[in-house]
């Protein structure tokens, strides 16, 4: 975590927990372009670069049969950003914002989620397209995406109110 990290105005943060309430194991690390976050992507989307899932040997054969789809979901850690804001001041907003409405990596559990484009497997790396992180981000889990299930047409987000509550 980042605690000196930059806060604009309207950020508000809130003292962490001494302890956790859960652990977790990484399963590998993610490997992409970008060594800062002002390099990478706003979102996977925004990006036709070819990233690298490399998964450590004990949970290789977790890989078996993903080749079958054609996407993954994807979940990483991101290690370095801020943990204790709970207010946010997003650069492209006027007025600040909840971090759960946001898909900012600065929350109290940096989880970030992608949808990525399965380009390849082999020797328990996967290539992907579609990631937006920092090289060597910890990896958490892989999943396959089903547009029958995941998918979602008739979601939207108001970004209009900036002080609304829950």
């Amino acid at each position: 975590m980042h605690e000196h990290a930059e806060r604009r105005p309207g950020e508000e943060t809130v003292a962490l927990p001494e302890g956790y309430d859960a652990g977790l194991y990484f399963i590998g690390r993610v490997r992409t372009p970008w060594a800062s976050r002002a390099e990478c992507p706003k979102n996977g989307r925004q990006t036709e670069a070819v990233c690298t899932l490399e998964v450590d040997p004990r949970y290789r054969p977790g890989l078996q049969n993903v080749s079958g789809a054609t996407h993954l979901i994807v979940l990483y850690w991101m290690d370095r950003a801020a943990r204790d804001l709970v207010r946010q001041q997003p650069r492209h907003a006027e007025g600040s914002r909840g971090t759960f409405s946001l898909r900012s990596p600065a929350r109290p559990n940096p989880i970030a989620l992608s949808v990525v484009e399965l380009l390849s497997v082999a020797d328990g790396t996967l290539s992907v397209r579609g990631l937006d992180c920092i090289d060597g981000t910890p990896l958490l889990d892989i999943k396959p995406y089903y547009a029958t299930t995941d998918s979602r047409p008739e979601a939207r987000v108001d970004r209009a109110g900036t002080q609304g509550g829950s």
